[in-house]
């Protein structure tokens, strides 16, 4: 068995033939997906396909960065009425520089409110990085406090970064399709980082592993990132299965 712990099914690349991607996954033995959380546009289209597919799919809730503007406020209270449906992180949330500084104050609030909200009830984060370690690092030293868990989703970083943070909290590093690519650095790193510390995700309808890349993903192709990961931790692609399995289980309780 397989936990796909970041995909998006309901995403509009994604969305037209998800029902059939879905079993696509089931037959690739992908038993459990989880959906991570955007903003208020796109949750109630996430929340329609996870209710069809109980004990299947589940969901996180959060406001992702890039999602972050002068309406922020009215978009976390948008999370209110979701709190209570059984969610089993907060995320996508984080910080992303890559597409424009425009919001950098707004996206730090952001976070650390949502670092808040996690703690108030009791679930772990799921984080998204893009050209903003050195700041992410900032507020989560000054969130050790709050004693946060999670992971790193699609953790393409140094080993002295995962170190880092793990210094403020316990964190995991979600693993995707960037692994399976030709001279990615990723693989170094991960022979470093100890197996009950990783994940599985796809983060689909983005960023397909090979020989898929370029197209889009989808959960059934999650088995290609596990026998990357296998092979580059020395161990059996049955052995990489049951660990990830069972440290997604453990971090997200289901």
């Amino acid at each position: 068995m397989f936990v796909d712990t970041h995909t998006h099914f309901y995403d509009e690349w994604l969305r037209p033939d998800a029902e059939e991607a879905l079993q696509r996954a089931l037959g690739a033995g992908v038993d459990k997906m989880i959906q991570a959380d955007v903003d208020s546009r796109e949750r109630p289209a996430m929340w329609e396909f996870g209710d069809r597919h109980p004990g299947v799919i589940y969901e996180m809730l959060g406001l992702y960065p890039g999602s972050v503007d002068r309406n922020w406020r009215d978009e976390l209270d948008a999370l209110e009425p979701y709190k209570k449906k059984g969610v089993v992180a907060i995320g996508e949330i984080g910080l992303d520089y890559h597409e424009g500084l425009e919001f950098v104050a707004e996206q730090k609030e952001v976070l650390r409110l949502q670092f808040e909200m996690a703690a108030a009830m009791n679930l772990p984060v799921n984080i998204h990085l893009r050209d903003a370690w050195e700041d992410f690092l900032g507020i989560l030293a000054d969130c050790r406090h709050l004693g946060l868990r999670g992971n790193l989703h699609c953790f393409t970083a140094s080993y002295e970064i995962y170190e880092r943070a793990n210094r403020y909290g316990d964190f995991s590093v979600g693993i995707g399709g960037v692994v399976t690519f030709r001279n990615a650095s990723l693989a170094k790193t991960l022979e470093r980082i100890p197996i009950e510390k990783i994940l599985l995700e796809t983060d689909a309808p983005y960023l397909a592993p090979m020989p898929h890349r370029g197209s889009r993903n989808e959960s059934s192709y999650l088995p290609l990132i596990a026998a990357k990961v296998a092979e580059i931790k020395g161990l059996t692609l049955e052995q990489t299965a049951a660990a990830t399995t069972r440290n997604a289980l453990k971090l997200f309780a289901i």
